[in-house]
């Protein structure tokens, strides 16, 4: 039995038809349908019904697929691992992440991986717009989001906070700040997406989430320039932890609420590994992946 076939039942159920698998193979539904036949009539039974209207997965269809998912995925990782011992990593790796995260967290460890890989080149694409990887010709990506979404495989690399920072001197002419709803007082900085350009939320120790409309004369469209107005004193902003832990271990920034959690959108935000496929998964790929958890990981 094919086992790519398989791999393509089981893309056809994630999707919810052939006709979003076609695009994604570049071939016509009718294509995936005769594969996905062939295996039916090789295994006996429907894996789904379809008709002009509906597609669903059937009971025996859903029994089999969701057992022979982690047999497959069992056999990815025990070939990756197989070629790790054989394999040595070399060639272009092309990883992209967004400008701030690449530039406080991922050049400063640039040159340890290559002491560790010297075949390796490392292509760093950094950019704000989110890049097609497959088109974009990414082997890896690095993605700031609660969770991930599309045809990709994601590792967790870290959890991340937020917080509500300044510079001591903004601290020390402004007007207190003693509760969150205090921040609709002040002019902040703002970070050009919808959510975090309008409202902060705020979780206390006991639980209590309190929503405060937020506003400023200053709108930036990139992370790692609002950053740096704050450190220059221009006034608060909400921004995560992994750019700003450095300052506010040093005292050039202060948390102004630190008893709270705080969210644009949601407390539960990850840095995400993402790449293509499991299959055949290139060593220089895995050497990254491995090396990103084995130095970013820990603060997840």
């Amino acid at each position: 039995m094919d086992l790519e076939v398989i791999r393509l039942a089981l893309k056809v159920r994630r999707h919810g038809g052939f006709a979003a698998v076609a695009r994604l193979h570049d071939e016509a539904p009718s294509q995936i349908s005769r594969t996905i036949s062939a295996l039916e009539a090789e295994l006996g039974f429907r894996l789904f019904q379809r008709t002009t209207r509906r597609f669903s997965v059937t009971e025996a269809g859903e029994a089999y697929l969701q057992r022979v998912e982690p047999l497959l995925e069992g056999m990815d990782e025990a070939g990756h691992a197989a070629q790790a011992l054989t394999a040595e990593a070399m060639g272009v790796l092309r990883l992209t992440a967004s400008v701030a995260f690449g530039a406080r967290r991922l050049v400063p460890l640039m040159g340890a991986f290559q002491d560790q890989h010297p075949k390796v080149s490392v292509e760093l694409v950094l950019t704000d717009a989110t890049v097609d990887l497959v088109a974009g010709g990414m082997d890896l990506a690095v993605r700031l989001s609660p969770t991930f979404a599309g045809d990709l495989i994601g590792v967790r690399l870290l959890s991340t906070r937020y917080r509500v920072c300044a510079t001591p001197d903004w601290v020390r002419a402004a007007p207190p700040l003693r509760a969150p709803g205090d921040i609709s007082t002040v002019s902040c900085l703002l970070f050009d997406l919808h959510d975090y350009r309008r409202r902060w939320t705020f979780r206390g120790a006991d639980g209590r989430v309190e929503t405060c409309p937020v506003a400023g004369r200053l709108v930036i469209s990139s992370a790692y320039a609002l950053y740096e107005a704050v450190r220059q004193g221009l006034g608060p902003a909400l921004l995560p932890d992994w750019l700003i832990d450095a300052d506010l271990a040093s005292g050039a920034l202060v948390d102004l609420f630190p008893d709270h959690d705080v969210a644009a959108t949601t407390f539960d935000t990850s840095a995400w590994l993402l790449y293509p496929s499991r299959a055949f998964l290139p060593s220089k790929t895995r050497a990254m992946i491995d090396f990103l958890k084995q130095r970013l990981g820990a603060a997840a």
